[in-house]
This record gives structure tokens, sequence and C-alpha cells, in this order.
């Protein structure tokens, strides 16, 4: 592996200083549409600008997919970067929003990395050698009953455009949960689920670089990634994360 998560953190980190330069001065903040629900700050474009600058001269080897710059040319092992997943909480100077890295080698995610500068909780995963939060090995909960689980969802921005947008899925599925929460980053979401903070995640309409961190951070957790029919596998249009224990009670909800 021509990098380790140990010399990846450091980069990741400072990307996470130049987000926090910006969350630290939101009234001079330029916050613009994509479109009528989808936001891009300066914010967002200038950490994925680091990122991008930073990893590809570390390792050149490798394409670039970021949210705001697209795809670079060589993109058959690459970088998948999401520089800030939750711009809308970033942008109300919430805490709860998180840069999402990814390696993806020949198809396959080798390594994941999310990490909330404001919250400073810095979360990692290697394909095959197991998942941490802050240096400390993290799991999935252990919770068998849906019933008395806590799970968290999101709603894509474009929800509005879609005939399927979430809400009779929440519905189903809070009546059938003790908790239910709401966060505003899939990326982070994903986390919480390989940290045991709830057992299980699902979203819909998301794009691979929104995923694909939180995603090997939940496998190498001891968690399951599924599409909402049950199918093996990061499906960002389709995810649900769930501890495991769980998949087949809430499979019949989705």
């Amino acid at each position: 592996m021509p990098i380790t998560l140990q010399a990846l953190e450091p980069i990741i980190r400072a990307a996470g200083s130049v987000a926090m330069n910006y969350f630290n001065d939101l009234p001079n903040l330029a916050v613009n549409k994509k479109s009528a629900r989808d936001l891009v700050t300066d914010a967002d474009v200038a950490v994925e600008n680091y990122l991008k600058q930073a990893l590809t001269e570390r390792c050149p080897e490798y394409g670039f997919w970021g949210e705001e710059s697209g795809q670079t040319a060589n993109q058959s092992s690459r970088w998948i970067v999401d520089p800030i997943d939750g711009t809308h909480s970033f942008s109300k100077g919430q805490y709860y929003w998180g840069i999402s890295v990814a390696l993806e080698i020949d198809g396959e995610l080798v390594m994941g990395v999310v990490y909330g500068p404001a919250l400073d909780d810095y979360y990692c995963a290697e394909k095959g050698k197991g998942a941490w939060k802050n240096g400390q090995p993290i799991r999935v909960s252990d919770e068998t009953d849906l019933g008395a689980s806590m799970v968290s969802t999101g709603f894509a921005c474009l929800r509005q455009y879609l005939t399927d947008n979430n809400l009779a899925r929440f519905a189903r599925i809070a009546q059938a949960t003790t908790g239910q929460r709401r966060l505003g980053s899939a990326a982070l979401d994903l986390c919480t689920v390989a940290d045991g903070q709830v057992d299980a995640f699902w979203e819909q309409e998301l794009n691979l670089y929104d995923v694909a961190g939180g995603a090997l951070v939940v496998m190498e957790a001891g968690g399951t990634l599924t599409d909402f029919a049950g199918n093996p596998g990061v499906f960002p249009k389709q995810i649900l994360a769930t501890n495991g224990k769980l998949l087949d009670q809430i499979l019949p909800l989705m």
C-alpha cells in the first residue's frame, strides 16, 4: 500500500483545519445553490482543492473524484472525496458535518476516513484490519430487538422530485423502533452505526462520495451494508447499514 492510515491522518486533519477556518467565520461565508436545496460554499471548494492537491502529490498514481471538481482521467484506482458532507449543517453553524475520504483500488474500497472537525471525531478503517475512532477500535452494537433499537436516516436534498421520497419509509420504521435520529451527514451517520451509537441507518439518492468512507468503517466494524432489498454491497441510491443482528427485522419495512 503506497500510503498508510497513519500517513493519511495529517492530510485529513489539515483539511479539517481549512474547513474550521471557514466555520469560525460563518458571517463571511459565501453560500451558493447547485439546485433549490443543494448548497455549496467556499469551504467545500477550498477543502476539496486542498485534498486534491495533497493526495495527488502524495499518491500521483491514483485518480481523484471529488463532489465539487468531478473526476480526473485515471479512475481505476482513485480517491473518492466529499469535502464537507453536511454542508447545510455547516452553513448553519451546527457541528454535525464531516470530511469523507476513501481510497478505492480496482473497484474495491481499501481505506476510509470520516473526520468531524467541529466534533474532533476521527473515524478510519482499512480493509481487513478493522475500524477505529480517535485511535480506539470500534464495533457495531449488540442490539437484537428492532423494537428497542435506535435508528437514523436522512432525506436527500432532491427528495421533492421523487415519488419514493423516504417519508413513508421513515414513518413505518419510526413506529417500529424506540429512537430515531436525523443528523444531516450520511458519512458520520454510517460511522455512528460502526461505533454502536445507533443500530441502523438508511438513506437514498446519495452518491458514492457521500458514503464511501463511512461504508468501509461500517464493514470493518462488523456491520452489514445492503440495498433496500437486502443485496450486499455499497449502493448509494439505496444504502442500508445495520449492526447485522437487525437486518432481517428491518428489511421488511424498507
